[in-house]
C-alpha cells in the first residue's frame, strides 16, 4: 500500500470509492511483500499490483466485482502441475487476497494512509475470516481508527496473519543521507526516492547544497556534515553514503558514524583514497572493529562509469545488505530466488 497510498488518498478527498485488493498470505514463491495493495475505481482505473503480473487480470476482475456489490471476499490462488497456467502462478507458491470496498470516508483506510504518507508507523488490521468479514482498525501514534474491535488479540510485530485478522504493519521509510552534494549524488537521490527511501542531502558549500540542484531530496541541508549527522535520527534503516574526498569533512563525519546505530556506512573514492581515510581513522583513535563497517569503495562491481551506473550499484550493494544477500548472480545461485 505504501507505492500508492498518496493517489488513493486522492480519490478519497475527490469522494471516489474504490475497491482494495491486499496480499494477506503467501506460500512458496511470492514476488511481493505482504501488505500489497492493488486498487480499481468505478471507471476502471487500476494503481499498484499484488504480484509480479502473474494473477493481476483475475484480481482485477475480482475488484471490479466487489466494487459492484459491496461485498468483501478472501480469494485464494494456488499452483499444482495442473493447472498452473490456468491459474498463472507458473512460478509456484499460493497467495491469498482480501478484496473491499473502500468508501471516501472510511476512517481505518484514511488514517492508515495519512500515517504511511506522512512517514509515521501504523498498524492496519482487517478481518480476514468470519461475520467481520473486510472491517478493519488502524493503529497509529494517535489511537484507534475504524469500526473493528479487536479485543485482547496479541498482533505481530511483522505483517501476517493472526487467527481470523490479516495485519499490515507499516514502518516509517529508510533514511538515505548523502553527504557531499557533488554531480553523483542526482542520480542517487533519485533512484532512492523511486526505492522508497526519506532522501537527506547535507553539504556544507551553499553554492552545491540547492534544492534546484536536488529536487527530489526530502530536505536540502547546508551544513558541515559531522554536526549534521550529530543532530540525526539514526538507526538500522538508516544509510549514510560519503560522497566526497576531503578529509576536512570526512574524518569528522566517520568519528562520529561508524560507532553508530547506522545500517549502512559507505564511502565513495579509490582503494588508495580508502586506504589514506583509513589511516587518518586510525590516527584519529577509531577502533578497528568500527573501521571494519566502513564499505568502501562504496557499490557493487558493475564496471559502471557514468553517475547513474555509480548510484545504481550504490544503492545495489545498500538494497543487499540491508536484505542479508550475497548479491550475486541470480543466474549461477540456487534455491528459491524470493527468501
Amino acid at each position: 500500500m505504501n507505492t500508492v497510498a498518496a493517489a488513493l488518498r486522492a480519490w478519497m478527498r475527490a469522494g471516489r470509492p474504490f475497491a482494495l485488493a491486499s496480499l494477506i498470505g503467501t506460500t512458496g514463491s511470492s514476488p511481493r511483500p505482504l501488505g500489497t495493495a492493488l486498487a480499481v475505481d468505478a471507471e476502471g482505473r487500476a494503481l499498484g499490483g499484488v504480484s509480479g503480473g502473474c494473477v493481476e487480470a483475475a484480481v482485477y476482475l475480482k475488484c471490479q466485482e466487489v466494487l459492484a456489490s459491496g461485498t468483501p471476499a478472501v480469494e485464494s490462488f494456488g499452483y499444482s502441475d495442473e493447472d498452473a497456467v490456468a491459474v498463472g502462478l507458473t512460478c509456484g507458491g499460493t497467495m491469498d487476497v482480501l478484496v473491499v470496498r473502500v468508501e471516501p470516508d472510511d476512517a481505518a483506510i484514511t488514517a492508515a494512509l495519512d500515517a504511511v504518507i506522512d512517514g509515521e508507523p501504523v498498524t492496519l488490521v482487517r478481518a480476514a475470516a468470519g461475520p467481520h468479514l473486510g472491517q478493519a482498525v488502524a493503529l497509529t501514534a494517535h489511537g484507534f481508527s475504524g469500526p473493528l474491535e479487536l479485543g485482547a488479540t496479541d498482533l505481530p510485530a511483522a505483517s501476517g496473519r493472526t487467527g481470523d485478522y490479516a495485519v499490515e504493519v507499516h514502518t516509517p521509510p529508510p533514511r538515505l543521507l548523502v553527504y557531499g552534494a557533488i554531480d553523483f549524488a542526482g542520480p542517487l537521490v533519485r533512484i532512492a526516492k523511486q526505492l522508497g527511501y526519506r532522501v537527506t542531502v547535507c553539504d556544507a558549500r551553499p553554492v552545491f547544497a540547492t534544492e534546484i540542484r536536488f529536487p527530489e531530496a526530502d530536505e536540502v541541508v547546508v551544513d558541515w556534515p559531522h554536526r549534521h549527522f550529530a543532530a540525526a535520527a539514526v538507526d538500522a534503516d538508516t544509510a549514510v553514503c560519503v560522497l566526497t574526498h576531503d578529509e576536512k569533512f570526512d574524518t569528522p563525519l566517520f568519528e562520529r558514524a561508524l560507532p553508530s546505530d547506522a545500517g549502512f556506512i559507505g564511502a565513495m573514492g579509490s582503494r588508495a583514497t580508502h586506504r589514506a581515510r583509513l589511516a587518518r581513522l586510525r590516527d584519529a583513535g577509531v577502533p578497528e572493529a568500527a573501521l571494519a563497517r566502513l564499505r568502501s569503495p562504496i557499490g557493487l562491481d558493475l564496471n559502471g562509469r557514468t553517475a547513474e551506473e555509480t548510484a545504481l550499484s550504490i544503492l545495489a550493494e545498500i538494497t543487499a545488505v540491508r536484505n542479508g544477500a550475497a548479491a550475486g548472480f541470480l543466474t549461477e545461485a540456487r534455491g528459491p530466488i524470493h527468501r
